[in-house]
């Protein structure tokens, strides 16, 4: 192949492997570190976090909404006995995510109830008998993510919300088997590389669905396809160069699919209502297998996805909760902390659980720290200030505000440039067909 092509054809590698490569290097971080309240767990386990995400959670648009509960799942040992408590009619979702962060799965309110739950959690192709064959989870790949969220209203609601993560629980369905765990790239890899490594390792272990299968011998000439010792420990420079420049270009285009279109109408929120529906193969307990919610071009769905684990990994679909965010105030200019801006509701935005909105910095998603703790405002903050007409203004600056009604509603935001998004959880009708369009962020 000439220079141009391959730079190309690492381009598309890098968009098509991105997710596989962002997730499980996430997996591999928390069943080692941890993160933030999340200690580290083994696979099969779960890290429970001890209160709401701050600053110090250093996730792809963390929420300030839900306590979380995550365990890696490693199924090479044999299928796992998960176990739910009642939360008595509180929300919850647990949100089920393959090696390729495909949403497979979801228990929860909206899917399968608030009574107590017992699960089978199974790997690909799995023989056996399930002790209830009408719950039982089956995982494309070995490894996976069990993401768990339980609404807290605040500090003094975690007591109920840890009984609820003490109740929560994985089993071997036959104890004493081993975990394989992820397969090791090689460390001898120039870092340049080491996404294609990655990529290249990961990729034999877990392979994707049998659709996909077909294009990645595209990559055959980058050296995904190679078994055995590493092709980019000693690789030539001038291959090297054109990977180099492939990943680039690559990582450039995941950028910008996840900023704002240009045609986009000044001020306008982006909500995310198709950003998780990549997932057309394998669709289990509390999906919704239906047209609706499937992308249809399968390439173009390779961008979305990467788009998704860039910008907001291990996400929902917008059915479980919906998304929006913006950049731009209600004039199309970007929105900054050197400025003071209000977001007015006339009436609640359209949530049957709850609906919050959420301050994060750029260019990382993280939330940002302020002198009030203070991350989200939402619906269940306390001490909102509503009009005699009802409605909410809401206001968005660096500072405190001095007047004691737009302080009570102060979302504080970075000195920078920043992001917020707006979850509803449980979204309306109205939102999930579109009718629903949210007010701008005015500049005041």
């Amino acid at each position: 192949m000439t220079q141009p092509e391959l730079e190309a054809l690492a381009a598309d590698a890098y968009v098509y492997g991105y997710p596989l490569v962002a997730g499980l290097t996430m997996v591999e971080r928390f069943s080692k570190g941890g993160l933030g309240t999340l200690p580290p767990a083994p696979y099969n386990r779960f890290g429970h976090a001890t209160r709401l995400a701050g600053p110090g959670d250093r996730f792809v648009s963390v929420n300030n909404d839900t306590v979380y509960s995550i365990a890696q799942l490693d199924l090479s040992e044999g299928p796992q006995v998960l176990h739910v408590p009642d939360t008595a009619g509180a929300y919850y979702v647990l949100q089920f995510i393959d090696a390729w962060t495909d949403n497979v799965a979801y228990l929860g309110r909206r899917a399968t109830g608030t009574d107590a739950q017992t699960w089978l959690i199974v790997p690909p192709a799995w023989h056996g008998t399930a002790p209830d064959p009408g719950r039982v989870i089956e995982m494309p790949t070995t490894i996976g993510t069990l993401v768990g969220r339980f609404a807290c209203d605040g500090p003094e609601d975690l007591p109920r919300v840890r009984a609820l993560q003490a109740d929560l629980t994985l089993n071997p369905l036959e104890p004493g088997g081993l975990v394989a765990g992820l397969p090791e790239p090689d460390p001898e890899v120039p870092e340049r590389l080491a996404f294609f490594e990655r990529l290249r390792v990961w990729m034999r272990a877990f392979p994707p669905a049998t659709p996909d299968i077909e294009y990645e011998r595209r990559f055959a000439p980058l050296g995904l396809l190679d078994e055995g010792p590493s092709p980019y420990r000693a690789a030539a420079d001038e291959w090297t160069l054109a990977l180099a420049k492939g990943l680039a270009a690559g990582r450039e285009r995941v950028e910008d699919a996840t900023r704002p279109g240009e045609d986009q109408p000044p001020g306008e929120w982006r909500t995310a209502l198709h950003l998780f529906d990549y997932n057309v193969d394998h669709l289990g307990p509390g999906t919704l297998d239906d047209p609706e919610w499937r992308i249809p071009d399968r390439r173009a769905a390779y961008l979305t996805r990467a788009a998704a684990a860039r910008a907001g990994l291990w996400g929902n679909h917008a059915y479980e909760a919906t998304y929006a965010m913006t950049y731009d105030d209600s004039d199309g200019r970007p929105l900054s902390g050197e400025h003071s801006y209000t977001l007015r509701f006339d009436q609640p935005p359209p949530a049957g659980a709850f609906w919050s909105v959420t301050m994060y910095s750029l260019p990382d998603y993280h939330l940002v720290e302020n002198p009030i703790d203070r991350y989200a405002i939402g619906d269940r903050t306390p001490g909102l200030h509503h009009a005699p007409d009802g409605s909410l203004t809401l206001t968005l600056q660096h500072d405190q505000p001095e007047d004691p009604s737009a302080a009570a509603n102060w979302l504080p935001t970075p000195p920078a440039e920043f992001r917020p998004i707006l979850r509803l959880y449980q979204p309306g009708p109205r939102v999930l067909d579109g009718t629903y369009h949210l007010p701008p962020i005015h500049r005041t």
